[in-house]
């Protein structure tokens, strides 16, 4: 048994009309900086994942979606050395704005089969897969 804290973290296979997924780069000063990771955040106290998934585009990306335009895909569960992740994948195809980063990250739209070429936390790597399989 470990004694590890358990950080749940919602994130967003953000999908636009030619089936790009949008990947955002992990800024400097961050845990994992300089990787690729799929947007999203950590799931608050009293926050659903859903209602933490809409929250954290709008902070990040400063678009709008809505709890029904979320797909739950998949899950991720990852042991890192300080905290065991366990996170939930949601596909959204419906959003409003135009993704924009508000956290200095870089952003990019990339096809799925194109993911391994960025390199991206453990957590999220084996989720390629799934994205592949579904776009």
């Amino acid at each position: 048994m470990t004694n590890k804290r358990l950080l749940l973290v919602s994130a967003c296979a953000l999908v636009d009309a030619d089936g790009r997924v949008l990947l955002a780069q992990r800024p400097q000063g961050k845990q994992l900086a300089g990787l690729w990771e799929f947007p999203g955040g950590k799931v608050e106290p009293g926050e659903t994942p859903e209602e933490c998934l809409v929250r954290e585009l709008r902070e990040e990306l400063g678009i709008e979606t809505q709890i029904p335009c979320l797909a739950p895909l998949t899950f991720a569960s990852h042991s890192y050395e300080d905290f065991h992740l366990l996170m939930m994948l949601y596909v959204c195809r419906r959003f409003t704005g135009t993704p924009r980063p508000q956290e200095a990250q870089a952003l990019k739209w990339v096809r799925p089969r194109q993911m391994r070429d960025y390199p991206m936390p453990p957590a999220d790597a084996p989720l390629i897969p799934f994205l592949i399989d579904l776009l």
